[in-house]
């Protein structure tokens, strides 16, 4: 059974093509790697978590050291 942190990134898929990665966040493209940066990616996502490389490749992560905003 896999556990996810609340917060954890989620949703994330790629595409390899050629020498490019498409990367996408629920189903819209969220970001294409080329050439060095889609080599480098392929090799990395082999070995760590998919979702936060991916999630981190696009910009679309918390940084851990941010706080939640709080309402009044």
């Amino acid at each position: 059974m896999l556990v996810r942190m609340a917060g954890a990134p989620e949703g994330f898929e790629y595409t390899a093509r050629d020498d490019r990665v498409e990367i996408r966040h629920h189903g819209t493209l969220a970001s294409t790697l080329r050439k060095a940066a889609a080599a480098k990616f392929l090799r990395d996502v082999e070995c760590g978590d998919r979702q936060q490389l991916m999630a981190r490749v696009t910009g679309n992560y918390k940084h851990g050291n941010e706080r939640m905003q709080r309402r009044p």
